[in-house]
């Protein structure tokens, strides 16, 4: 009997944000998810709009795994992570050993295919990385604006510094994210439906009235 699968699907059990008061408590599951889907999302920009040969389909694996770890270690806030070297170093280290112990729970013969997914690809895939690595910080920021939406200034400055983070990244394809997709994130679901030019200009009534 094999462990692996049945292990992975505690990840909806694992709380993140755990140093922050929430309007609404967020799980890995829903995060990693969220990041394959952004990371998908960047890696078509970035070969339809930037000139790119990456793979989507890859970039979205990477991302659902990259943080399959924390399963065993809990996710630590980035504040205590990043504290001092030491710390860091460590943690990496206690990382390392929980991916080396999810990977122990498939069959030898399994092995290859999921060790580089757990590692988020290996020396090849650096863009990859680079791509999985903005679309976490991207789920990251759009967590702080449904947040801050709910009226909880808690996550106010997060948001800013998590904005100045991808910026930081240089990566065409996630500054396309940040003008163009990202700002429909702070709109309400009638808001979505509509007609872009009317929500900008004020005129749009909402879904439940163009319907009467």
């Amino acid at each position: 009997m094999r462990h692996f699968f049945a292990v992975l699907s505690r990840m909806k059990h694992i709380r993140r944000w755990g140093l922050m008061r929430c309007t609404r408590e967020e799980n890995l599951c829903e995060h990693s998810f969220e990041t394959a889907v952004l990371a998908h999302a960047l890696a078509v920009l970035r070969n339809e709009r930037f000139g790119g040969s990456v793979s989507p389909e890859r970039a979205a694996a990477l991302a659902l795994f990259h943080d399959a770890s924390e399963i065993f270690t809990g996710d630590l806030p980035t504040p205590v992570k990043y504290d001092n070297p030491a710390l860091r170093s460590a943690y990496a280290q206690v990382e390392s050993h929980a991916r080396s112990r999810l990977l122990s729970m498939l069959p030898e013969d399994l092995r290859p295919t999921y060790r580089p997914l757990l590692e988020e690809g290996g020396p090849e895939e650096a863009e990859l990385r680079r791509i999985v690595k903005a679309a976490d910080k991207l789920s990251a920021l759009i967590k702080c604006m449904e947040e801050r939406r709910a009226g909880n200034a808690e996550f106010s400055r997060a948001e800013q510094t998590l904005r100045r983070a991808v910026e930081d990244m240089r990566l065409p394809e996630a500054d396309c994210f940040l003008t163009e997709f990202l700002p429909s994130y702070a709109l309400t679901l009638d808001e979505q439906e509509g007609d872009p030019t009317e929500i900008t200009e004020g005129k749009d009534t909402g879904s439940h009235e163009r319907e009467l």
